[in-house]
């Protein structure tokens, strides 16, 4: 199936199909296919823009309203890289992704921030192809039923709920070490441990140091708290 065509099923017809295309296309890949000229990084910066409105547009008219703070919390969670991850492979969306073979190989068509990346991308070329309309087709599939229980958090922080779980009895503040980096450059692992007065509470890994303490910070706090 092609991209238009996964379109034209939600109901969404595009006149750009260059545009569209342009989207799912990796600077790996542009790097690989010298006849190409443009990647999808400019279509991402508009995309953000585009997401960030729609996003705000709907916490500010959810009812019971929410406080500037919990809107801006919230926004935060369905907006990160994470989210957006998580959206793009609900829609199957990284089968249309075009990768060089070297990032390719290293698994890049999994990488939550390509695969990000690429979904802000889409966003951006479908504002510029049609306007807000195809942009509330596609977010309101997989964001809106998120909204229906702001008090639910979508990406949890496990950082937050370490510190404010070990505060709950203390002052004292938990601290992260990188104790190995692996791998090959574009593509390490990160291992990471969480502390208390110098004693190992968690460890944990991941491709980025944020992540490695997210996965750190997890195992202390289900280790601590169940």
């Amino acid at each position: 199936m092609r991209i238009e065509e996964w379109l034209e099923a939600r109901g969404i017809v595009c006149r750009q199909h260059r545009l569209i295309e342009q989207a799912f296309v990796h600077s790996s890949y542009v790097n690989e296919h010298k006849q190409l000229k443009h990647d999808n990084e400019r279509l991402e910066f508009m995309g953000d823009a585009v997401l960030q409105l729609w996003v705000s547009d709907k916490l500010y008219r959810l009812d019971p309203p929410l406080d500037e703070g919990h809107m801006t919390t919230f926004r935060a969670q369905l907006v990160c890289e994470e989210a957006l991850a998580m959206y793009a492979r609900q829609l199957n969306l990284n089968a249309f992704l075009k990768l060089g073979v070297g990032e390719e190989k290293s698994g890049g068509r999994q990488r939550d921030s390509i695969i990000a990346d690429m979904f802000e991308a889409m966003l951006g070329a479908l504002y510029l192809d049609g306007g807000m309309a195809p942009i509330d087709n596609i977010l309101s599939e997989v964001i809106s039923p998120h909204l229906e229980h702001p008090e639910e958090p979508l990406i949890v922080d496990y950082k937050t709920r370490l510190q404010e779980y070990v505060q709950s009895d203390t002052r004292r503040t938990v601290s992260y070490e990188v104790v190995s980096m692996t791998g090959p450059s574009n593509r390490p692992e990160f291992e990471v441990q969480v502390k208390l007065d110098g004693i190992v509470l968690g460890s944990g890994k991941g491709s980025s140091k944020k992540k490695a303490e997210q996965k750190a910070a997890q195992n202390a706090f289900e280790k601590m708290v169940f």
